[in-house]
């Protein structure tokens, strides 16, 4: 799944409801505007109510046309595509008018008001052009943050702390004379990682993926760490296609890792625990704390921030990180939306 995917094209899909709300309430306001810049012997809410029909009549007219030819208007450029929009409206706009100018006064007649007519046209184009400027601006502008976002989410998702890279390194260099196999089996984790970095942004993998990349990144450093790393997975509960940003669970272990097990000489446990609970994902990664000599390691933080501002990106507000220090433990706690595979297509 794709993440803050948006078209080229910067006319709005009028067959939304949610566009068409937006067109109706526009609509109601500038009647509002008009009662009261112009009012008239008849009273103000007699003029709001027929300004109202009249603007309802044309706004709901073109948001029909427009949606009945949306297929063909994405076929051509974003300037053809406004310029026949804006024709469209002021046509409906022109017959509109006159069948309500005729409507009120005498259907029969031949002659008409024209002046009714022009400013009905005049106001219909000054909305029109000001509407699809905003339009265009509009997607301009959520082009330019979508641009920003996947340079932000690309660098952050490509930091790899370096010492892990050159320990993973040389642990190979030294197995493979002694277990080619073991050597073999190292290199596609650590490919599978770096691949995993260099992901493209603008996507979300499943937990499954995830799972099977932190477990090849623990591999990894089970060869060099040997029996001082343990690790205890309690993820049974989580489903494996619930979504999530690439490199989520592997930095919170490299960093339990590099500051919970590294600086011990004795056997260390590291509790990577999932579930879902009232629709949220909670996932956390618990260590015990460094020794005093070790409490000050560089860069500690880094990584937290990193997956930090990589879930804002991807879930806004409702995502986000915590940490906490209890009995000897240090704990990381994750909780973002438990979105699965079938109900993030739209």
């Amino acid at each position: 799944m794709r993440q803050g995917t948006i078209s080229t094209r910067f006319l709005p899909d009028f067959c939304q409801i949610g566009a068409v709300f937006a067109l109706v309430l526009s609509g109601q306001l500038l009647a509002f505007v008009l009662a009261l810049a112009a009012p008239s012997e008849a009273g103000f809410w007699q003029d709001l109510s027929l300004l109202s029909l009249l603007i309802q009549w044309i706004v709901l007219t073109c948001a029909a046309l427009l949606c009945a030819v949306r297929r063909w208007l994405g076929r051509l450029s974003n300037v053809a595509a406004a310029l026949l929009s804006y024709l469209l409206v002021l046509l409906v706009t022109a017959v509109i008018s006159e069948c309500a100018y005729r409507l009120l006064h005498d259907f029969s007649l031949v002659e008409i008001d024209h002046a009714f007519v022009l400013r009905a046209l005049g106001i219909s184009a000054i909305v029109a052009a000001l509407a699809l400027r905003y339009l265009y601006v509009a997607h301009q502008w959520w082009q330019r943050l979508e641009s920003e976002t996947n340079a932000r989410v690309e660098a952050l998702q490509a930091r790899i702390r370096p010492h892990f890279l050159f320990n993973s390194l040389n642990t190979i260099a030294a197995m493979i004379p002694v277990a080619p196999d073991k050597a073999e089996a190292a290199v596609e984790d650590l490919a599978d990682l770096l691949r995993a970095s260099l992901a493209r942004s603008g996507q979300l993998v499943t937990f499954a993926e995830e799972l099977a990349l932190a477990k090849g990144y623990v591999r990894m450093e089970s060869l060099r760490l040997d029996q001082r790393l343990l690790v205890r997975w309690e993820v049974a509960a989580v489903p494996g296609d619930v979504l999530l940003p690439p490199l989520t669970l592997q930095p919170l272990l490299e960093n339990a890792v590099y500051y919970g097990v590294e600086p011990r000489q004795e056997p260390s446990e590291i509790r990577v625990e999932g579930r879902c609970e009232r629709g949220r994902l909670v996932l956390s990664v618990t260590n015990p704390l460094p020794p005093e000599s070790h409490a000050q390691r560089p860069g500690l933080g880094i990584a937290q921030d990193n997956i930090r501002q990589r879930l804002v990106l991807a879930f806004g507000s409702a995502a986000s990180l915590t940490t906490s220090t209890d009995g000897g433990e240090y704990r990381v706690e994750l909780r973002l939306p438990c979105r699965q595979v079938a109900s993030a297509v739209p």
